[in-house]
């Protein structure tokens, strides 16, 4: 298992402003730390540990160790901003983990057995490619995996008919949305039809 761990400085120059400042002038990644029962704490970190930390997808889904001028706690990735265009990240919030307290994070979906409908004929869509979770952090997986093994054409896979990991809940469901995570379909181009 990785450890993912992240340095930063407590900031107190705070406003729009600063914060370009902060990413033009010094490469540093503004950022926030909240919950539990501190106040909401503004940070910085040197945006190329920020990138490299985040090259795995892994990291938006575990708890994260974010020493903060020596002071250790440990947070989960809430939000990121990224840039529209150049993708690095502008911004990012982070939540202070609390040792038995539910806490909600995006986790990423991976589909597996693609092949099976494909070979029936069927085209798959995508329909998401991250699921919001409420869990302990201990509980917090990796990631959501989506068996396609025995999808026909035709079907809409949902969130009910994933198997959440002991101790997850989708946030969808517990509010009655049961979003679609893909579906198998015909292809939209029909064959060509043969010159008689």
């Amino acid at each position: 298992m990785t450890d993912f761990t992240l340095n930063a400085q407590a900031r107190t120059d705070l406003g729009k402003g600063a914060s370009r400042r902060l990413r033009r002038l010094a490469s540093q990644v503004p950022a926030v730390v909240y919950g539990g029962d501190k106040a909401p704490e503004s940070i910085t970190m040197l945006a190329k540990e920020v990138a490299k930390l985040f090259e795995n997808e892994a990291a938006f889904s575990h708890v994260i160790e974010l020493n903060i001028d020596g002071t250790k706690q440990n947070v989960v990735v809430k939000a990121m901003q990224r840039h529209p265009a150049k993708q690095f990240i502008m911004h990012a919030d982070f939540i202070r983990v609390v040792a038995g307290q539910k806490l909600t994070a995006t986790v990423a979906v991976h589909f597996i057995n693609e092949e099976a409908p494909v070979k029936k004929g069927g085209e798959i869509s995508h329909v998401v490619a991250e699921i919001e979770v409420s869990c302990e952090a201990k509980d917090l997986p990796e990631f959501i995996e989506v068996d396609l093994a025995d999808a026909e054409i035709g079907a809409v896979i949902h969130l009910s008919d994933l198997k959440a990991p002991k101790g997850v809940t989708f946030v969808a469901l517990d509010h009655g949305n049961d979003l679609a995570v893909a579906n198998v379909h015909a292809p939209r181009v029909a064959p060509e039809a043969t010159a008689e």
